[in-house]
Parts: structure tokens; C-alpha cells; sequence
């Protein structure tokens, strides 16, 4: 399972290209992970300037017997999309297998790397909870549960703030699509990063240490790696900014001078002007207003929110109306 198979190497090649030929260039986020950025994303949650894993892990330690209820006593599948190692799911897990809960976890990953080691965890630490993993495309994984017609009830957990990873329009097609996937009376926890003192956030991505600049540098790693890429990284640096009006952090790895670099596997040349930047990742913040509306937009109707003490960060519950 920890090797990639061969649509995700077509994949990841296939974005490659589109995306370092287009003006600007961009690379979608969801590449960051692999084994050495898995390990490098394990050291960013625990950077004392990046909140939102302490906030999400606050929520979880001191509300989940309320979560638990909000949910309610039916059996339930939860599934996990972008589980990670679950450090903060274990937290739920734990407490519903102590509460007798009726549930089955499905993770879903896009790496099987990560996934392999969440399902060994899990065996050691619960060896009476079912877990089924899915390695894959979030909504391909969501499409396949969906079509086993299990009458369970779906709890659909997306966590970290990971929907900020989509601009606006895209982040309501992304959660239209994940409706489809789920029957009337389905729950979805989706959590949100809160708009903040903007100092706090630009911290968050731009930490002293950096270990972000290095997660978002191994990407240009990775396709050294897997596709033949001549990137020299010395060359490329990490720039990060935070706009307070849009509540959008967005991440860019910037070309120092003009130069030209290959990438054998796609037969392709990519000309960089100097300071030319690769879009990787937006990172957007919500106000309470905003995820209001997205719920409705999107055909649901919030049950209840879940926030932190400093009122960072929150976990909200959505039932999809019928």
C-alpha cells in the first residue's frame, strides 16, 4: 500500500505538466504528501506558531462526549476524509468505543503511506474497532462507500481546516459534491479556520524554523524524484502572504533568477522568469456568517458548532437536508 500505484503516477504527472506550462504556474497542495512530506507535515502540527491542531485537539479532548450526542445513537460509518495519522480522531474514536457507540471508521487518504501506518496504529491501540481504509481521491473514496448501500447512518468528518485548501467556489463544489455522496439525515463535522489577528495566521504558515518552507520546497523534491526533475532548490524559495479582506493565506514558491528546468519523465522544458512564483496552496479563514451561508448553499442545515476557547477554530456539524 505505501507505493504509489500507476494512476497516481499518472496523476501527479499529468497535473505536473498542466500546471508548470500554464501562465501563472500552479501546483495543486495535494501533492505535498508523500512519505517525507507526511513526516515533515507531523513536524508542522507540532511548531507551537501552527494553532489550528491544537485547537481542533482542544475541541476533541474537552466535547467529545457532546459530539458524540450530536451525532446520536443510530450506528453510524465514520468516514475520514484526509485521515493523516488521526491523532485527533483517536480522541473520538476512544471515547465512542467506550461509549458502545455502533460505528465502523472508514479513512480515507490519497496516501498509502499515511494510511498504512493510521491502520496499524489503530490495530494496536483498538483491536476491536472495525476500520475499512480507502486509498484515494476523496470524492472517488466517498463515491465507492456510498455505492455499497450500507444503511448505516454517514458521518463524514473533514477536518484541519483542509476546506480552506479551496477557494470559495470551489469549496462549494467540493462540499456539493461530497452531498452527493450521502442520503438525507447524513452528517457532515467539517472543521474551519476562524479569521484571527492576521499576525496569528502569518505565522502559522511562515514559521521561524522553517519547516513550511521545506514541506512546500519537497514538492519540487518529489518531482526530482519521481518524474526526473533538475530543480535546484537553492535556486526556489517559499512566500507566504495573508490578505485579511479575502481571509485567504496563500503559499508560493518563487524562482530567484531566470532559468530552465527539465523534468525528463514529461519530456518537458519549463522556462522561469526571475521572481516568478508557483501557486501551491491557499489556506482560507472563515467568519461564522460565511460558513452560515456555505452550509445553506450547499443544502444543509447546521446542528451545532464546536469551537476552541480562543475562538480560533471550528468544528461545525451539518446535516444534509432532504
Amino acid at each position: 500500500m505505501s507505493s504509489p500505484t500507476i494512476t497516481e503516477i499518472s496523476s501527479f504527472a499529468v497535473d505536473v505538466e498542466e500546471g508548470l506550462s500554464k501562465y501563472p504556474k500552479q501546483l495543486p497542495s495535494k501533492y505535498f504528501y508523500d512519505a517525507i512530506g507526511d513526516q515533515l507535515f507531523q513536524d508542522i502540527m507540532a511548531m507551537p506558531e501552527y494553532y489550528l491542531t491544537n485547537c481542533e485537539f482542544e475541541i476533541f479532548s474537552e466535547q467529545r462526549a457532546d459530539i458524540l450526542q450530536a451525532i446520536g445513537d443510530a450506528p453510524f460509518e465514520l468516514i475520514e476524509l484526509g485521515a493523516g495519522d488521526g491523532t485527533k480522531t483517536k480522541l473520538l474514536l476512544e471515547h465512542f468505543l467506550r461509549e458502545q457507540a455502533d460505528f465502523t471508521y472508514r479513512p480515507i487518504d490519497i496516501s498509502g503511506n499515511v494510511l498504512e501506518q493510521l491502520m496499524t496504529a489503530c490495530a494496536q491501540e483498538f483491536p476491536e474497532l472495525e476500520v475499512a481504509a480507502v486509498e484515494g481521491d476523496y470524492i472517488e473514496a466517498l463515491t465507492q462507500i456510498h455505492e455499497e448501500h450500507n444503511e448505516r447512518r454517514k458521518v463524514v468528518l473533514f477536518l484541519g481546516g483542509n476546506i480552506g485548501n479551496f477557494p470559495l467556489a470551489e469549496a462549494k463544489k467540493f462540499l456539493n459534491q461530497i452531498a452527493t455522496c450521502m442520503d438525507a439525515g447524513d452528517l457532515l463535522l467539517t472543521g474551519f479556520d476562524l479569521k484571527k489577528d492576521p499576525k496569528v495566521i502569518q505565522a502559522a504558515y511562515d514559521d521561524p524554523a522553517g519547516i513550511t518552507a521545506s514541506f512546500n520546497l519537497n514538492l519540487l523534491h518529489r518531482i526530482n524524484r519521481e518524474l526526473g526533475g533538475d530543480f535546484d532548490l537553492d535556486q526556489f524559495f517559499h512566500w507566504e502572504t495573508y490578505n485579511p479582506l479575502s481571509g485567504e493565506a496563500r503559499s508560493y514558491i518563487v524562482s530567484r533568477s531566470e532559468q530552465k528546468v527539465n523534468i525528463d519523465q514529461l519530456h518537458l522544458s519549463v522556462h522561469f522568469e526571475a521572481w516568478e512564483a508557483i501557486a501551491v496552496e491557499v489556506s482560507a479563514k472563515y467568519g461564522e456568517r460565511d460558513i452560515t451561508e456555505m452550509a445553506q448553499e450547499v443544502g444543509f442545515e447546521i446542528k451545532t458548532n464546536f469551537m476552541d476557547k480562543r475562538q480560533y477554530f471550528m468544528d461545525s456539524l451539518w446535516e444534509l437536508k432532504p
